[in-house]
């Protein structure tokens, strides 16, 4: 049994601050938590029941050890509340602000001290805590009708901002992407994402990981984790706090020193570890990369029907450093032969707006041999595209062990065939550029960070 399991994989909880009122943090999270598989024990000693579950008065009052508690009181009363934890909880997810990021560093070492005294793991404080959907456990306090949740997935979330968290799951969710973890670990005053990426390094049901990092306490330890989970699995990593200023806004955020970003920046890279550029990338990639297997080489042809938008990912394949290289001879001859005399036969290859399902499938299969990864770009109000292009495109890209990612322009039946390309594991993207950067991670992963 992993030592974090108890705070990602618990069989049992409390909630300390537990409250009928679901206008309250309290009730927004017991709301949350009532899908939890386990044990659950509700904390409040203004209540002996809400909805006919009994509700506990202390922590000290429970029939059993829990695994996970989750304190959501004032930061004052913390240390009282967890020095009650002793003997009752293996973890605590302190929700409460109000204490480093607020100047009250006291306050927070004394719930540091008082944690490894009572030999209890700490996450935060300050941090939304723990999103699981394989476990059903929501510590997240916004209800589910204000932020919607990813399904089932992959792709493990850690973000040392709360806000972020959010937008990255919203995003997911949106999108129809699913999380095998989500997790904010503010403060990181005991639990950090050295620790988070030890664990995911050995969780079955994570195959990705994407993060927002703002600082570290420990940078050794930290690249040492980063770089174990690295060779196990992607890890993508958008770092804040790259200019005086941002590093400032970190230290009044987490109250934690975010460090000299170019140091952090040349260390990611000769560590191999990839660092992303904005959360565009990070979740673009994400995406790519939860649904396919990097590729060896760096070379990728374009087939499209739209020339201009062909041009538009050349010059995004440019600032990338991915090579389009020219169709070779006998290729382009064969090409010639089978397609009428106005398609562009080049790299990006145009079919132009007659062409059929059929020929983007033959087009693929003439190059496979010749490209370590594709892009296919479609205009889908042509007559002679239908949705039967989504399984020749998916059984071409299972046949060749090759990536594809595709941009589907709006109209048409683009949204139809956007959704079977996706459950054929073909990423689409919403722009030609951002499908080159969901590429790119596919051919430049393992390669340090982006250009």
């Amino acid at each position: 049994m992993n030592s974090l399991d108890c705070l990602f994989k618990p069989r049992s909880l409390a909630l300390i601050g537990a409250s009928a009122d679901e206008k309250r943090l309290g009730g927004v999270v017991l709301r949350n938590l009532r899908a939890f598989r386990g044990k659950f024990y509700p904390v409040n000693p203004n209540y002996t029941e809400i909805d006919e579950v009994p509700v506990y008065a202390s922590i000290r009052d429970l029939p059993e050890t829990v695994d996970l508690s989750v304190i959501l009181r004032p930061a004052p009363e913390v240390p009282e509340l967890l020095a009650a934890h002793a003997g009752k909880a293996r973890c605590a997810i302190i929700v409460s602000a109000g204490f480093a990021e607020t100047g009250c560093e006291s306050l927070q070492q004394e719930v540091v001290r008082l944690g490894r005294e009572l030999g209890i793991r700490l996450l935060g404080p300050n941090c939304l805590g723990v999103f699981a959907p394989y476990q059903r456990l929501d510590t997240l306090f916004l209800p589910r009708e204000r932020l919607k949740r990813p399904k089932k997935g992959n792709v493990a979330v850690v973000s040392q901002s709360g806000a972020l968290l959010l937008c990255l799951l919203e995003t997911l969710a949106v999108s129809g992407r699913g999380v095998s973890l989500g997790v904010n670990y503010g403060n990181a005053a005991d639990i950090d994402a050295a620790d988070i990426y030890d664990y995911l390094a050995e969780d079955l049901e994570t195959g990705v990981v994407i993060s927002y990092l703002e600082s570290m306490a420990d940078g050794r330890r930290f690249v040492a984790a980063a770089e174990k989970l690295a060779q196990r699995k992607p890890l993508l990593i958008l770092k804040a706090g790259k200019g005086e200023s941002g590093q400032r806004a970190a230290y009044s955020h987490t109250g934690r020193l975010a460090g000299k970003y170019e140091v952090f920046s040349s260390i990611m890279r000769q560590s191999g570890i990839r660092e992303v550029r904005d959360l565009d990338e990070l979740l673009d990639a994400g995406h790519a990369l939860a649904r396919q297997r990097p590729s060896r080489g760096n070379r990728i042809c374009i087939v499209t029907n739209a020339g201009g938008l062909g041009v538009l990912a050349v010059d995004e394949c440019a600032r990338h450093g991915i090579e389009i290289t020219p169709l070779p001879e006998a290729i382009r001859q064969r090409l010639h032969n089978c397609f009428p005399p106005f398609y562009s036969v080049a790299n990006p290859i145009d079919l132009t707006g007659q062409v059929k399902d059929d020929e983007y499938l033959a087009t693929l299969n003439e190059i496979q041999d010749e490209y370590d990864g594709f892009l296919v770009i479609a205009h889908t109000g042509v007559v002679g595209l239908t949705l039967r292009l989504a399984e020749l495109l998916t059984v071409f890209r299972a046949a060749s062990g090759k990536p594809l990612v595709a941009y589907l322009a709006p109209g048409g039946i683009t949204d139809q065939l956007a959704k079977r390309l996706e459950k054929g594991e073909i990423p689409v993207y919403p722009s030609p550029e951002r499908a080159v950067r969901g590429l790119s991670s596919l051919m430049n992963y393992g390669q340090g960070p982006c250009k």
